[in-house]
Protein backbone atom coordinates (compact mmCIF):
# COMPACT_ATOMS: atom_id res chain seq x y z
CA UNK A 1 0.00 0.00 0.00
CA UNK A 2 1.56 3.12 -1.09
CA UNK A 3 0.91 5.89 1.71
CA UNK A 4 2.68 8.84 -0.25
CA UNK A 5 4.32 9.53 3.14
CA UNK A 6 7.75 8.52 2.47
CA UNK A 7 9.67 11.88 3.85
CA UNK A 8 13.77 12.84 4.69
CA UNK A 9 14.11 10.86 8.57
CA UNK A 10 13.93 13.17 11.34
CA UNK A 11 11.81 15.98 9.56
CA UNK A 12 8.88 15.55 12.26
CA UNK A 13 6.79 18.42 11.30
CA UNK A 14 6.51 17.51 7.74
CA UNK A 15 6.09 13.95 8.83
CA UNK A 16 3.46 14.41 10.66
CA UNK A 17 2.01 16.64 8.52
CA UNK A 18 2.10 13.82 5.61
CA UNK A 19 0.82 11.32 7.83
CA UNK A 20 -2.24 13.15 9.16
CA UNK A 21 -2.81 14.71 5.09
CA UNK A 22 -3.20 10.58 4.25
CA UNK A 23 -5.59 9.72 7.60
CA UNK A 24 -7.47 13.10 6.02
CA UNK A 25 -7.86 11.62 2.90
CA UNK A 26 -9.29 8.34 4.58
CA UNK A 27 -11.77 10.30 6.27
CA UNK A 28 -12.93 12.75 3.37
CA UNK A 29 -13.53 9.75 1.13
CA UNK A 30 -14.95 7.50 3.69
CA UNK A 31 -17.16 10.58 4.62
CA UNK A 32 -18.50 10.79 1.00
CA UNK A 33 -19.00 6.91 0.90
CA UNK A 34 -21.34 6.75 4.18
CA UNK A 35 -21.68 10.49 5.76
CA UNK A 36 -21.28 11.46 8.60
CA UNK A 37 -23.07 8.54 10.04
CA UNK A 38 -19.89 8.03 13.04
CA UNK A 39 -22.30 11.40 14.24
CA UNK A 40 -24.62 8.49 15.85
CA UNK A 41 -21.76 7.15 18.20
CA UNK A 42 -21.84 7.32 22.04
CA UNK A 43 -18.41 8.25 23.18
CA UNK A 44 -18.18 4.95 24.77
CA UNK A 45 -18.82 3.44 21.59
CA UNK A 46 -15.93 5.74 19.88
CA UNK A 47 -13.48 4.81 22.87
CA UNK A 48 -14.76 1.12 21.99
CA UNK A 49 -13.66 1.33 18.51
CA UNK A 50 -10.48 2.14 19.32
CA UNK A 51 -9.68 -0.24 21.64
CA UNK A 52 -10.57 -2.85 18.98
CA UNK A 53 -8.15 -1.18 16.30
CA UNK A 54 -5.22 -0.85 19.16
CA UNK A 55 -6.35 -4.23 20.27
CA UNK A 56 -5.69 -5.77 16.67
CA UNK A 57 -2.57 -3.78 16.19
CA UNK A 58 -1.18 -5.75 19.30
CA UNK A 59 -2.49 -9.18 17.85
CA UNK A 60 -0.56 -8.31 14.54
CA UNK A 61 2.32 -7.60 16.12
CA UNK A 62 2.39 -10.39 18.75
CA UNK A 63 1.43 -13.09 15.79
CA UNK A 64 3.73 -11.80 12.95
CA UNK A 65 0.25 -11.97 10.47
CA UNK A 66 -3.03 -10.76 9.21
CA UNK A 67 -5.51 -13.69 8.31
CA UNK A 68 -7.69 -11.10 6.73
CA UNK A 69 -5.21 -9.20 4.88
CA UNK A 70 -5.14 -5.85 6.32
CA UNK A 71 -1.68 -4.99 7.92
CA UNK A 72 -0.57 -2.19 10.94
CA UNK A 73 -0.26 0.74 9.16
CA UNK A 74 -4.23 1.07 7.78
CA UNK A 75 -5.26 0.70 11.47
CA UNK A 76 -3.19 3.09 13.04
CA UNK A 77 -4.70 6.02 10.69
CA UNK A 78 -8.11 4.23 11.89
CA UNK A 79 -7.26 5.26 14.87
CA UNK A 80 -5.99 8.53 14.13
CA UNK A 81 -9.77 8.98 12.62
CA UNK A 82 -11.89 7.64 15.33
CA UNK A 83 -9.39 9.75 17.90
CA UNK A 84 -10.65 13.22 15.63
CA UNK A 85 -14.30 11.67 15.69
CA UNK A 86 -14.14 11.06 19.19
CA UNK A 87 -12.83 15.44 19.77
CA UNK A 88 -15.65 16.25 17.41
CA UNK A 89 -18.27 14.09 19.19
CA UNK A 90 -17.33 15.33 22.54
CA UNK A 91 -17.51 19.08 21.72
CA UNK A 92 -20.89 18.45 19.87
CA UNK A 93 -22.66 15.36 21.82
CA UNK A 94 -23.87 12.33 19.88
CA UNK A 95 -27.00 12.81 17.50
CA UNK A 96 -29.87 10.44 17.17
CA UNK A 97 -29.22 11.25 13.18
CA UNK A 98 -26.62 12.88 10.78
CA UNK A 99 -26.67 16.11 11.53
CA UNK A 100 -23.67 17.40 9.89
CA UNK A 101 -22.73 18.31 6.57
CA UNK A 102 -19.40 16.81 4.87
CA UNK A 103 -18.02 20.36 5.12
CA UNK A 104 -19.32 20.99 8.91
CA UNK A 105 -17.23 17.76 9.49
CA UNK A 106 -14.32 18.54 7.49
CA UNK A 107 -13.80 22.14 9.32
CA UNK A 108 -14.00 20.14 12.49
CA UNK A 109 -11.13 17.46 11.65
CA UNK A 110 -9.15 20.09 10.30
CA UNK A 111 -9.05 22.20 13.65
CA UNK A 112 -8.77 19.02 15.77
CA UNK A 113 -5.76 17.74 13.29
CA UNK A 114 -4.15 21.27 13.93
CA UNK A 115 -4.94 20.66 17.67
CA UNK A 116 -3.07 17.37 18.08
CA UNK A 117 -0.14 18.49 15.29
CA UNK A 118 0.46 21.85 18.36
CA UNK A 119 0.41 19.47 21.00
CA UNK A 120 2.92 17.41 19.10
CA UNK A 121 5.19 20.20 18.56
CA UNK A 122 4.65 21.70 22.25
CA UNK A 123 5.81 18.14 23.90
CA UNK A 124 8.56 17.40 21.43
CA UNK A 125 9.62 20.37 22.16
CA UNK A 126 9.70 19.41 26.16
CA UNK A 127 10.41 15.67 25.12
CA UNK A 128 13.30 16.60 22.70
CA UNK A 129 12.07 13.44 20.10
CA UNK A 130 12.25 11.03 22.63
CA UNK A 131 9.44 9.01 20.61
CA UNK A 132 11.96 8.56 18.00
CA UNK A 133 13.81 6.49 20.15
CA UNK A 134 11.01 3.98 20.94
CA UNK A 135 9.62 1.25 19.45
CA UNK A 136 6.23 1.11 17.61
CA UNK A 137 4.76 -1.58 19.98
CA UNK A 138 5.11 1.10 22.72
CA UNK A 139 3.44 3.23 20.80
CA UNK A 140 0.23 0.83 21.03
CA UNK A 141 0.68 -0.43 24.38
CA UNK A 142 0.41 3.42 24.85
CA UNK A 143 -2.60 3.93 23.16
CA UNK A 144 -4.64 0.87 24.89
CA UNK A 145 -3.15 2.53 28.25
CA UNK A 146 -5.50 6.28 27.38
CA UNK A 147 -7.80 3.70 26.20
CA UNK A 148 -8.41 2.40 29.39
CA UNK A 149 -7.61 5.49 30.84
CA UNK A 150 -10.89 7.02 29.21
CA UNK A 151 -13.04 4.37 29.56
CA UNK A 152 -12.35 4.79 33.65
CA UNK A 153 -13.55 8.20 33.01
CA UNK A 154 -16.51 7.74 30.90
CA UNK A 155 -17.32 5.45 33.77
CA UNK A 156 -16.61 8.28 36.41
CA UNK A 157 -19.00 10.64 34.27
CA UNK A 158 -16.14 12.53 33.09
CA UNK A 159 -15.16 13.08 36.75
CA UNK A 160 -11.24 13.49 37.61
CA UNK A 161 -9.12 14.57 40.68
CA UNK A 162 -6.00 15.35 39.29
CA UNK A 163 -6.01 13.85 35.54
CA UNK A 164 -6.20 14.85 32.54
CA UNK A 165 -9.49 14.75 30.26
CA UNK A 166 -10.87 12.14 27.97
CA UNK A 167 -10.08 15.24 25.15
CA UNK A 168 -6.47 14.87 26.80
CA UNK A 169 -6.50 11.34 26.35
CA UNK A 170 -7.66 11.14 22.49
CA UNK A 171 -5.23 14.04 21.48
CA UNK A 172 -2.52 11.75 23.08
CA UNK A 173 -4.01 8.67 21.10
CA UNK A 174 -4.09 10.59 17.84
CA UNK A 175 -0.33 11.86 18.21
CA UNK A 176 1.27 7.71 19.55
CA UNK A 177 -0.78 7.15 16.62
CA UNK A 178 0.86 8.94 14.29
CA UNK A 179 4.43 8.39 15.57
CA UNK A 180 3.49 4.48 14.73
CA UNK A 181 2.64 5.51 10.80
CA UNK A 182 5.96 7.53 10.70
CA UNK A 183 8.19 4.80 12.11
CA UNK A 184 6.12 1.95 10.48
CA UNK A 185 6.80 4.47 6.95
CA UNK A 186 10.23 5.29 7.43
CA UNK A 187 10.86 1.45 8.15
CA UNK A 188 9.52 0.25 4.48
CA UNK A 189 10.40 3.42 2.95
Amino acid sequence: MSTGIHMTPKDTNAQFEAAMNTCRDIFEKKLRDYGASWRIMRPQSITDQIFIKAKRIRSLEVKGHSMVGEGILPEFMAIVNYGIIGLIQLELGWADTVDVTADKAMTLYDRFARQSAELMKAKNHDYDEAWRGMRVNSYTDFILTKVERIKEIEDNCGNTIVSEGVDSNYLDIINYAVFGIIKLTEDNG
